[in-house]
Formats: C-alpha cells, structure tokens, sequence
C-alpha cells in the first residue's frame, strides 16, 4: 500500500484516481457534457457542487485539480476565517505569478461561511487569482449570497444509485492495494445488495461500513462469513442518511405535507415514516401536523385540529414507538379530509391590509365607553346588539375602520362544513342588501 494512503480511513484510500475510476454523476462527466468538456479542455472555471452527502463532491473537485496540474487547497468553512483566505491569496498570486500554475481553492460546506467570509472571495474569483470550487449539501440560492452565487456555476450532483454503490462495493472487496482485497470475506450478492440500500446512496457510508467489517476480519487470515445476523449488527450503529437541517430534511417534510394536501394517505404515510425512521424530532411532526390541520383542511372539517393536537399529546404521554400510532392516525385522517385553505388565504391578506393601511382608529360605535367622558364622546352610542336584531344578526352594520371600506377575505369553499357556512354567509349578505335597499327607500 502507498505509505501516503497506509492506515488512512478506506473512503480515502478507495479514492478515485482518475475520471475513468468515478463512479457516478455521468449527467455530468459523460463526454460532450460541459463540465466534462471543461475538464478535458483544461479550462475549469469557479463553480459550486450541490448534492446529497457521499455522491463524490470533494473527490470530484480533487480529480479537476490533478487533470489541470493545478495546486489543490481545502478550506474548512467551519474553521477557517478571513485572515487563511488572505494567506490563501498571496499564495495563489505568487504561484500563479512565479510558476504559471493556477490554484483550485476548495470548500467544503461553504454555507456555513458567513456573509462576510464569502465577500472575500469575490475579487479573486473575477481576477482568476485562484478556481473557487465549494460543496454544499444546502439549496445554493437560499445558503449563498447573491453576489457570490452570480458569480459561480451549479452542477448537481445526484444521489447514488444501487448500481453504482454495487460496484463500490465490489471494486472495493477485490482490491488488493487499497481496498479490502487481502482479506478472506465471503460476501453473498444478497448480503451486499442489503448493504447498499442501507448506505442510502452514500458512498462514504458504505466504505465505513466495509471498514467495519474488515475491522472483524481474523488477523491470522481466517477467513470472515458475513452473514445475514452479523450485518444486521453492523447496520445497527449506522442511521440513515438524514439532516434535520439540510435539504433532504425539507425535501422530506414537504413531500408529507403535500401528500396530506393531496388527500393521499397512503404517501403521507409513507413520508412520515421517513422522517420518524431518519430520526427527526417528534415535536417537529406534531408541530406540522398542527399546520397541516390548519392551513390545509381548515374550517372544512374543525374536527382535524381536535385529532393534530390529540396526536401531540398523546405522544407526549406515550413517546415511541406507541405515539407514533397517533401521528398516523392523524395523518391518514387529514388527508382524507375536506380541504380548505380559505382561513389560511383570509388570514394571509387581512394581515397585509393592516401592514398597508396603518392603525386606523376604532370607529366609536364599537368602543366601550365604562365612563361618562366616553360616553359623552359617543363612545358605543350607536352600537347595535346583534342578539338583540331579527335573525340574530344587525344587517347593514359596518365593522371596519370608519377610513377603511369593507372588504372580503374569507371565501369558504364549497367542501366539508365551509359549504354551510358559505350559505350561511349568503343569507347573512342578503340581508345586508335588504337593509340597504330599504335605507335608501327612506
């Protein structure tokens, strides 16, 4: 083994060498892509990698640097500040001055730089002092900064498939160098295909689980057997691939959530048990299940609020595994629920009138007046009590800021309870009509 890789983790040494040995992300490397032109030309040029953890970002921005003979440097966005981008500079200005050689400036992370740490980047980019490549498993429009992200090109890298994790996982059984290929394993094809829907398309994660079983290997040469009991052993300190504060977590939470919207419970099921199965914080369902309730079902069907928030308490009193019952059961109920989203419409656009139209005052027929100042102002003198009115209502009454004209927000739709209310609500207009139409009559 080369004394450079020796006693390195094997996702190091299992490194591809070359474009030949990537395995992966061909919308992008096969020949007569741009990013691949650009490769085989020898003209990089600045740009972010988005994709999903282990799909060969930063092995993929090492390969540029070695096909160009440019000089790699990495940056650790969560420990390197201003003062090392400086360094980095002079380095680069001096390399590229003295020796002609350009310099391939690599961040991993690089949402978790700050607005200002990204700012140091922009002259060097447009000058060509150094190629800014950076890795992100965050969506670039909402981690970077607009200057920055104008300024770079996106490729996005996809989530591996079985396929590819299968011959990972194979070239690195057989090889003798770098991989696992010294070793006596007796590894079933059924066994290695388990393994590598379990890696979840991370193809990091699949060579630290092949480490680990390695790690079980006789050091007299006995041969290993993996069986089905002692894989199931090893998958055990694994999780899958899940970042409660990444895409694949919003991804996730917004598949469940248009799901229900969708009135499909059998994929919102489906979505929820990803997210319990991924490890995501039981207070974070409950918390959307509650929105779901309000925002998607609505006055349609009020019981849906009633059974989110059950749901929440009962896993409050429960926990897991037995709470989780309660979530499905709520799910399934809201997506098979009458849907509205007037309440969340109507709410939406009352808020932007008050923010549009300032503090009007109150008109004084709708304030209290508990003294004889007040009243003397004609605080609530021409107050109509709507219990006390035909129908139980004051037809023709405004309720609205003397300056403000009467508007209409809510609009029930005709599913669920809201196609009662929406009659109810004509019947309450028609008398409206008949109010005015007899004040004009006097």
């Amino acid at each position: 083994m080369d004394k450079i890789l020796e006693g390195q983790p094997l996702a190091t040494r299992m490194r591809p060498q070359s474009l030949a040995n990537f395995v992966g992300q061909m919308h992008l490397l096969q020949l007569g892509k741009p990013l691949r032109h650009a490769i085989d030309k020898g003209t990089i040029h600045s740009m972010i990698l988005w994709g999903p953890p282990g799909t060969g970002k930063t092995t993929l921005a090492r390969l540029m640097a070695n096909h160009t003979s440019a000089r790699f440097v990495s940056l650790s966005a969560i420990s390197s500040g201003v003062k090392d981008i400086r360094q980095l500079v002079d380095e680069a200005q001096t390399l590229r001055s003295m020796q002609n050689q350009a310099t391939i400036v690599f961040v991993d992370e690089v949402h978790r730089f700050n607005k200002t740490q990204q700012d140091v980047f922009l002259p060097y980019i447009e000058d060509g002092t150094f190629i800014f490549i950076g890795a992100t498993t965050e969506n670039p429009s909402f981690a970077l900064n607009n200057a920055l992200l104008s300024r770079l090109r996106v490729y996005v890298l996809q989530r591996l498939t079985e396929t590819d994790l299968m011959q990972v996982c194979t070239r690195t059984l057989e090889d003798t160098v770098y991989g696992l290929g010294q070793y006596a394993i007796d590894f079933p094809h059924e066994l290695r295909l388990m393994l590598v829907r379990a890696a979840d398309g991370d193809v990091r994660q699949l060579l630290n689980i092949l480490e680990i079983i390695a790690d079980l290997c006789d050091p007299l040469g006995a041969p290993l057997c993996v069986t089905t009991e002692l894989l199931t052993e090893v998958l055990q300190t694994t999780l899958r691939r899940f970042d409660n504060h990444g895409d694949a977590f919003y991804d996730e939470i917004s598949a469940l959530h248009k799901s229900v919207r969708g009135s499909a419970p059998d994929a919102a099921l489906y979505w929820l048990c990803r997210l319990l199965d991924g490890g995501c914080d039981p207070q974070y369902i409950a918390r959307r299940i509650i929105r779901m309730a309000n925002e998607d079902v609505g006055l349609a069907d009020p019981r849906a609020l009633q059974i989110a928030l059950d749901a929440a308490a009962v896993y409050d009193r429960l926990g897991s595994p037995e709470g989780e019952l309660a979530f499905a059961e709520a799910i399934v109920y809201l997506s098979c629920a009458a849907k509205s989203n007037a309440i969340y419409v109507a709410f939406a656009e009352a808020m932007q009138a008050v923010k549009q139209n300032g503090s009007l005052p109150v008109p004084k027929h709708l304030c209290n007046a508990p003294t004889k100042l007040m009243k003397a102002l004609g605080y609530g003198k021409t107050y109509r009590y709507a219990h006390d009115e035909p129908h139980g209502y004051a037809a023709g009454e405004c309720y609205f800021p003397d300056l403000m004209a009467p508007q209409k927000y809510y609009h029930p739709v005709l599913r669920g309870l809201e196609e009662k209310i929406a009659k109810r609500l004509e019947y309450l207009a028609l008398l409206d009509e008949q109010k005015q139409a007899k004040n004009n009559i006097t």
